[in-house]
């Protein structure tokens, strides 16, 4: 693991796309995929997790109803993997925790909360072909894997429950997969999912336990206004990452919203 204290918006994109050259490529195609968080203290804790009680034993019966009262043409194919990415999605509380592609997606997320731009914030960098390196066998066999990530297709034909996920092998691990295309939010976002093995897992603590690379960039509180009002130059906004009404709002609520 390293832990890096960025200074400027400059050493911020150095960091954000070190390591991103591929030998083997001759491209800059980076194996990282990005987590911002808009506090460095956050941990990698899932919506399940944070929902408390026994999650455990609420997780089948959220997904059980989830499925009963949603419209079936909001799914592609009735498979698990993409029910959970659709109720993921919608704000059910799941195992998945939301990652994307792209540094600067990340760092949004890292800045987009106003509210709490006194506080130093962090985005996580996981090499995530290095985390699949630790899959169980019958994954790691799937020809893509060591290339890409999963997508739900892969996984539908792998894996037909979350029991057969939790029961595939009796050491922890994670997996990252691609969501489908359910609506411009997620193409917008550049977004993948991870899951761990367990429903009680943490993948900090995992990560922290394997040799994953990995990487904490903290963005200090002093340089927030400065990365937030560049991205927005960029547009790298609310309006372009939640398109709608909802996404509208928030970007002009937040773009025009005193610095004091």
């Amino acid at each position: 693991m390293t832990e890096i204290r960025v200074s400027n918006w400059n050493e911020v994109q150095d960091t954000l796309y070190a390591d991103a050259w591929s030998p083997a490529l001759q491209r800059h195609r980076s194996q990282f995929v990005f987590r911002g968080l808009s506090c460095k203290e956050y941990r990698l804790e899932t919506t399940l997790i944070r929902l408390g009680g026994n999650f455990v034993k609420l997780e089948p019966h959220l997904l059980r109803n989830f499925r009963k009262y949603a419209h079936r043409q909001n799914v592609e194919r009735d498979s698990i993997w993409h029910w959970l990415s659709v109720a993921k999605h919608h704000g059910l509380p799941a195992r998945l925790l939301d990652w994307t592609y792209s540094p600067f997606v990340a760092l949004h997320f890292a800045t987009a909360d106003i509210e709490k731009f006194h506080l130093d914030g962090i985005i996580w960098a996981v090499n995530y072909l290095n985390a699949h390196r630790h899959l169980p066998e019958t994954l790691r066999s799937e020809p893509d894997v060591g290339t890409q990530a999963f997508d739900v297709e892969m996984l539908s034909d792998l894996l037909v429950s979350l029991e057969a996920l939790d029961n595939i092998s009796a050491t922890e691990f994670a997996l990252f997969f691609e969501p489908p295309s359910i609506d411009d939010r997620i193409v917008n976002q550049f977004s993948l999912f991870s899951i761990m093995s367990s429903p009680t897992a943490l993948l900090d603590d995992w990560l922290q336990k394997q040799q994953v690379v990995y990487k904490k960039i903290i963005i200090p509180a002093e340089l927030k206004w400065e990365i937030r009002d560049k991205l927005d130059q960029a547009n790298i906004t609310e309006r372009m990452l939640f398109p709608g009404l909802d996404g509208l709002t928030s970007w002009l609520r937040r773009h025009y919203q005193p610095r004091t």
